[in-house]
């Protein structure tokens, strides 16, 4: 399967810098984010700071295993709904799945589903997972029209028909129209004769993130091929974001799973990110624009989509070989402890098949299958969003004291 990115296959705002302590500590370049407050979203205030990444549970991650949630391919709701309903329950505390939903929502908010389809058709999330995520936040009180689900691309979600399965009076989107390798265009999806686009499209001349990197080929004399927007739907339109990232490996970040799902899916102008094989620098990027304020307290549930896992070639060069049905499903408010989780599930995986691990991996690394387009693989931007307090990265209590992984497998029939 050929890969559907080139890359990754291979003034009237304040500005804020973060501070020379924070970025020397965690080894990152300078950045510069907009100041501005997160904005309500349809007259809801502000999210509450408890909300904020890492969210009320850092370090917690509640694996559902459930063996029939896949067979020979095909994959069954019903399953997928037990698994759902209890690895809400596991995660919070609640006594069951309508009051776990509702200590996460209620009614008022405008909530988004960011899905992740650009794996499709084999490391896609789940549209009977996106199905009983609208179905929690319809028990929590959320009203129909005020959800929307979305990728950054809409040709992509259109790809993989996420929208034909969405349930009458929930709108989609996405934040702009297809894949293009020059990635500075603000523009959104102009499409006024579907009624069931979502039309706050596009991306927020106001709220970006700017690092000094410049993609291959583009002109440095050009502000914006530095700066990397927010979709104006995450900034202008809904207040919270349930996020379902997919377990697999990736060719550039090593891994691709809850950080990489924002960073890179919620921004334009990526691509500058991995666009070139000596020029990665996914351990940068990822980590600071996840630390953005509006990402980080309006993205307040992240459930990982482990159904079938990918690990080798994803997310869009992977090929049926390199995958598995692993029938699983991850649930965290804390993106790096979910993710550190995913980067052990594909080393064990890459193991069992012969292969060396992720962080090992590259043209000037360790190469069998003759695949690597990158000089390395960085998984290690997992560890580097932690030191910007983005979660929790160890498994083991550190020395000095600090918080741990707290990573709980439940199995059901």
């Amino acid at each position: 399967m050929a890969s559907t990115y080139p890359c990754g296959g291979l003034k009237r705002r304040r500005f804020l810098g973060v501070t020379a302590a924070v970025a020397a500590q965690a080894g990152l370049p300078s950045l510069v984010v907009s100041a501005q407050e997160p904005r309500a979203a349809a007259g809801k205030p502000a999210v509450d700071e408890k909300w904020g990444i890492p969210g009320p549970y850092p370090g917690r991650v509640v694996e559902v295993r459930k063996p029939d949630m896949i067979r020979n391919g095909v994959k069954d709701r019903e399953a997928i709904g037990a698994a759902v309903g209890r690895g809400m329950k596991e995660l919070t505390g609640a006594d069951d799945a309508v009051g776990a939903w509702r200590s996460f929502f209620e009614p008022g908010d405008v909530v988004g589903i960011k899905m992740n389809p650009v794996g499709n058709p084999l490391a896609n999330s789940s549209s009977e997972l996106m199905l009983e995520v609208i179905e929690g936040l319809k028990a929590a009180g959320v009203r129909t029209k005020d959800v929307v689900a979305f990728e950054r691309y809409r040709d992509e979600f259109v790809g993989a028909r996420m929208h034909e399965a969405l349930p009458e009076g929930v709108a989609w989107a996405g934040l702009g129209v297809e894949y293009n390798n020059h990635q500075t265009d603000l523009k959104g999806v102009d499409d006024l004769k579907n009624p069931n686009l979502d039309h706050v499209t596009g991306y927020d001349p106001d709220e970006f993130v700017v690092m000094e990197l410049v993609g291959k080929g583009e002109d440095p004399r050009d502000d914006r091929t530095r700066r990397s927007h927010l979709g104006l739907l995450v900034t202008r339109r809904v207040n919270k974001i349930v996020l379902l990232p997919v377990l697999k490996d990736h060719g550039s970040a090593g891994v691709t799973g809850a950080l990489k799902n924002m960073s890179h899916g919620l921004v334009n102008n990526v691509c500058r990110t991995h666009s070139s094989p000596d020029a990665n620098v996914c351990n940068q990027f990822i980590p600071q624009v996840v630390a953005h304020p509006i990402i980080r307290k309006k993205c307040v549930l992240q459930i990982m989509d482990g159904v079938r896992g990918v690990y080798q070639g994803g997310p869009g060069g992977s090929r049926l070989e390199w995958t598995w049905e692993n029938n699983a499903l991850l649930f965290a408010t804390d993106p790096v402890a979910m993710d550190h989780v995913l980067w052990r599930a594909i080393d064990a995986k890459r193991k069992e098949k012969g292969l060396p691990p992720v962080g090992a991996c590259g043209r000037l690394g360790l190469d069998p299958l003759k695949t690597e387009g990158f000089d390395f693989r960085q998984p290690q931007h997992i560890a580097l969003a932690a030191r910007l307090g983005l979660g929790v990265f160890d498994f083991e209590p550190p020395k000095g004291g600090g918080a741990s992984i707290d990573h709980r497998i439940i199995n059901i029939a």
